[in-house]
């Protein structure tokens, strides 16, 4: 019967996909519990094992003594020498006490025990795993919606893709495979939550990574990513091989590398521009397509970026309702100040007519 009692636990170690060393350490536990509880033996110290055959055997261990005080946890080193020669005074000896009639009242009561504590283990397990993830790309199905959640099936558990994870301009339909970022993996009422994200700035870099080789080894790195998920995004990239163009890398031959981001992200637009370490030629390169005059950097509690364009680029470095300008403060962690030659001859003519109004005050005081 406890050699059945093997296999099933090896048969649902397989089909759970737990490891059987947890499952055999639940098994064991309960049948020293079942043993103690039967046969009065709480205060002493049991251990179960398998034979080759997958066989129960139950064994106490007790200290060899001189002279025998409590009997459940000692025995005398005359008896034990019966048991082995070489036994000596404060040695261990296991002895078995396997009763006749236990095997089988407790093979069942600790089957079902195992099954009791599946799902902690199963939850455990899933924790565990996705924990190590975090930050990861995986790829799930739509499993269900509630409300204005959507539940994704990743397999071994069911995710969520919260209201403000979602990309507004996207539909998720039922059975519709996806890509998501794994944002964060945390312990509710002992259940694992998964939250997922599609309006990650990860999820672009994760993407980045399986399409540009140079990235995935470290030849391109990826310095700053800024995103508007749905609509566009900026991604800043440097080379450590001066023989490796970091943007021609990420685009591809023809731009099929940077498409089959786009195509994932359902058209979301991605500029892909060059990192620089001096300031103000990253946030020239930034505000591209826009072609910039001058940068200058002003220091001070908040770091300020006055930037000078043609009149003509004026708009097309703001960008429509402010995206560019938003997304290249965002990429450059800068406060971006954009203003245009005539904006800026403006400012000086005023700057001097409020200096020469101010003296002609002086004067007639």
């Amino acid at each position: 019967m406890t050699s059945e009692l093997y296999r099933a636990i090896e048969e649902i170690a397989k089909e759970k996909g737990i490891p059987q060393e947890k499952l055999m350490s639940v098994l064991q536990t309960s049948i020293v519990t079942a043993y103690k509880s039967n046969y009065k033996a709480e205060g002493q110290s049991i251990s179960v094992r398998f034979d080759e055959n997958k066989d129960l055997h139950i064994y106490v261990q007790k200290t060899i003594v001189e002279e025998v005080s409590n009997p459940d946890l000692e025995i005398a080193l005359e008896d034990a020498k019966k048991i082995n020669i070489a036994y000596e005074v404060g040695d261990v000896v296991e002895i078995e006490v396997t009763p006749a009639d236990f095997k089988r009242k407790v093979a069942t009561n600790a089957k079902q025990n195992v099954r009791n504590n599946l799902l902690n283990m199963e939850r455990a397990l899933v924790l565990e795993e996705f924990r190590n993830r975090e930050g990861d790309l995986i790829t799930g199905i739509v499993e269900r919606t509630s409300g204005t959640n959507v539940f994704i099936n990743l397999g071994k558990t069911e995710a969520l893709l919260m209201p403000r994870e979602q990309v507004p301009t996207e539909v998720y339909k039922h059975g519709d495979r996806i890509k998501v970022y794994i944002a964060e993996v945390k312990e509710v009422n002992q259940s694992p939550k998964i939250v997922l994200s599609r309006t990650h700035p990860g999820l672009l870099l994760r993407l980045l990574e399986l399409e540009v080789p140079e990235i995935h080894d470290g030849i391109v790195q990826v310095k700053a990513v800024a995103r508007e998920a749905g609509n566009r995004s900026k991604v800043a990239v440097w080379s450590v091989d001066e023989n490796v163009d970091p943007v021609g890398a990420c685009v591809g031959s023809k731009g099929s590398r940077i498409r089959a981001v786009v195509e994932e992200l359902h058209g979301e637009r991605i500029d892909i521009i060059p990192w620089d370490p001096d300031p103000s030629v990253f946030v020239a390169n930034a505000l591209s397509p826009a072609r910039v005059n001058s940068v200058e950097i002003l220091e001070g509690e908040e770091k300020i970026a006055r930037v000078i364009v043609d009149d003509d680029q004026l708009s097309l470095a703001i960008g429509r309702e402010g995206q560019n300008a938003r997304l290249a403060a965002k990429l450059t962690g800068l406060k971006v100040d954009i203003k245009s030659v005539s904006q800026i001859d403006q400012d000086q003519v005023e700057s001097q007519e409020e200096v020469g109004d101010a003296e002609d005050g002086q004067e007639d005081s």
